[in-house]
């Protein structure tokens, strides 16, 4: 029995690597690819590995079948008493501060619906590509639960009044005005989603791994901060990217009109 619910545990969230892209896919489709106790304890360990992973440059996060993901297990939920949600929201913020904190760029790759902590995981990533026919909402308002911690994630990607309009009407959006509020970077035809996606990723692979890095990190934290901080930060931050040596042989190179000599 405990083999079982471990290859269980593994295959709830797939994961496939190439050419310095992971790939980790949702896989509960019969249940909309919810983010239930196991998926999010899985997802968080492969982001554990993957941190510290030097050959995955990009990281991209899609669902199995029919949607991306529909939020948290309802059914699960209902079960649960107080300090049991209590326990599976903080995990589920936890999950989310991972994926900040990931050194490599991750990519939501959006199909069908994402809903509630579904929209949580996009407006988290880092990037996010969806098709044209995708569905987002922060709905619980419909079902009398406001989503609080979808709204945190929510609120730091889109203007304020769009963000509240969308909690406290459970409107769903099309992919096209996901775009236009800022919550997704570009929405493609349904047939070249994971084109569109792969090539996104594959351009920014093929950038220097520790300038990405440094660069990742330095954009969350200066947005935190206030405008002179921040520039105080970033200046700090630039200081130590000029003494990487791949960025001085890039600068030279630039330079010297001739291409790079990186390994």
């Amino acid at each position: 029995m405990a083999s079982h619910q471990r290859r269980r545990r593994m295959t709830i969230l797939k994961r496939a690597d190439a050419e310095g892209i992971a790939h980790l896919t949702l896989n509960m489709p019969e249940k909309l690819n919810a983010l239930s106790d196991a998926m999010i304890a899985r997802f968080h360990a492969l982001l554990d590995k993957i941190a510290d992973d030097p050959t995955v440059k990009v990281v991209i996060v899609s669902g199995a079948g029919k949607a991306f993901c529909a939020g948290h297990d309802l059914g699960e939920m209902r079960a649960k008493d107080a300090e049991a949600l209590k326990d599976l929201f903080d995990r589920c913020a936890a999950l989310m501060l991972a994926i900040h904190a990931l050194p490599q760029p991750i990519i939501a790759q959006v199909h069908g619906i994402a809903t509630a902590a579904g929209c949580q995981l996009v407006a988290t990533c880092d990037l996010a590509v969806a098709a044209e026919d995708t569905r987002f909402g922060v709905n619980g308002v419909n079902i009398g639960l406001f989503c609080s911690t979808p709204m945190v994630a929510l609120t730091r990607n889109i203007g304020r009044k769009a963000a509240f309009e969308m909690l406290t009407t459970g409107r769903f959006i099309s992919a096209e005005e996901a775009v236009t509020m800022g919550l997704v970077n570009k929405a493609v035809p349904p047939d070249m989603l994971q084109q569109k996606t792969r090539e996104l990723a594959a351009m920014i692979a093929a950038k220097r791994t520790a300038a990405v890095k440094l660069g990742k990190e330095t954009f969350y934290r200066q947005a935190d901060m206030d405008v002179a901080s921040a520039y105080e930060f970033a200046g700090d931050a630039m200081v130590r990217n000029m003494a990487i040596p791949d960025t001085q042989e890039g600068i030279a190179a630039f330079l010297e009109k001739r291409a790079p000599k990186w390994d």
